[in-house]
């Protein structure tokens, strides 16, 4: 069970049923109904870019992996950007089109286009900026733009809370990576220290709730959630250290989006009656 758990998690499974959370949690807060092809492309998508991400970089031409646990997840990867390639058939054109943005900001993250083989990774400061976009992107702009086509008031609320979630969630990894990291990173806690990093999540959790009142739509449900929400997150960067636990982050920071789901869907459910 331990070897099936590590592989869920090192085969960015669980990292991609936090996006579809989030798919659904625009789609619950928007009032608007997702194609089921965009929620099958994201979330095998997901997995097949994550594990780009993450492993490509170490391997020799972005394709040659050593060992044989990573082979598999290669493998399995290729058969989840199959199936992630054949939903595109039922997309619409203008899906595709800002699918093209994002997966052009994914390749400029990892591929080496810049002089002297470096990634936009590299730079600093970059890093968590980029994957906050993309994450951002992904979970509030396509499943809009699939129904609306139309980027309203709120929209740009849920897509700039959406953006500022990820930089949160990223805090604990940016410190837990702190002792393997590249100097040459720059990232957060390199440049402020563990302290200060945590201070400046405590800082975006109180921008991240406190965009919620910008909403020209406010319900009770949302602000409840987003209360509780709040609180989590609160507590996730008080509790966050150098030395983690092995899942703190790779398990229970990132199920914090899917959290969020369920929270919402329990309001949806039984608040609604209050």
């Amino acid at each position: 069970m331990s070897r099936i758990f590590d592989f869920y998690l090192d085969a960015s499974i669980h990292v991609a049923l936090a996006i579809v959370s989030l798919v659904h949690v625009t789609a619950l807060t928007l009032n608007i109904n997702v194609p089921q092809e965009l929620y099958i492309f994201i979330f095998f998508g997901s997995i097949g870019c994550y594990n780009f991400v993450k492993y490509g970089v170490e391997a020799k031409k972005y394709i040659l992996v050593a060992s044989r646990y990573h082979k598999n997840i290669q493998l399995f990867s290729f058969g989840c950007l199959l199936i992630s390639f054949y939903q595109l058939f039922f997309l619409s054109e203008r899906v595709i089109v800002a699918l093209f943005f994002l997966v052009a900001i994914t390749g400029l993250y990892a591929l080496p286009v810049l002089p002297r083989h470096k990634n936009f990774r590299s730079l600093s400061g970059l890093k968590i900026l980029i994957v906050a976009m993309v994450w951002a992107g992904t979970t509030v702009i396509l499943p809009v733009i699939s129904q609306l086509g139309v980027i309203s008031w709120n929209v740009k609320v849920e897509t700039f809370q959406r953006f500022m979630l990820v930089l949160i969630v990223l805090v604990p990894f940016e410190i837990r990576d702190l002792k393997y990291d590249s100097v040459a990173l720059k990232t957060l806690p390199q440049r402020v220290g563990v302290k200060a990093t945590k201070l400046i999540g405590l800082g975006w959790s109180i921008i991240f709730f406190a965009v919620t009142f910008l909403k020209t739509d406010l319900d009770v449900i949302n602000v409840v959630v987003k209360s509780i929400l709040f609180v989590i997150l609160l507590t996730v960067i008080f509790k966050t250290k150098l030395n983690q636990k092995k899942y703190f982050s790779s398990f229970w920071v990132e199920s914090i989006p899917l959290l969020w789901w369920v929270l919402l869907m329990i309001g949806k459910k039984y608040l609604i009656l209050l």
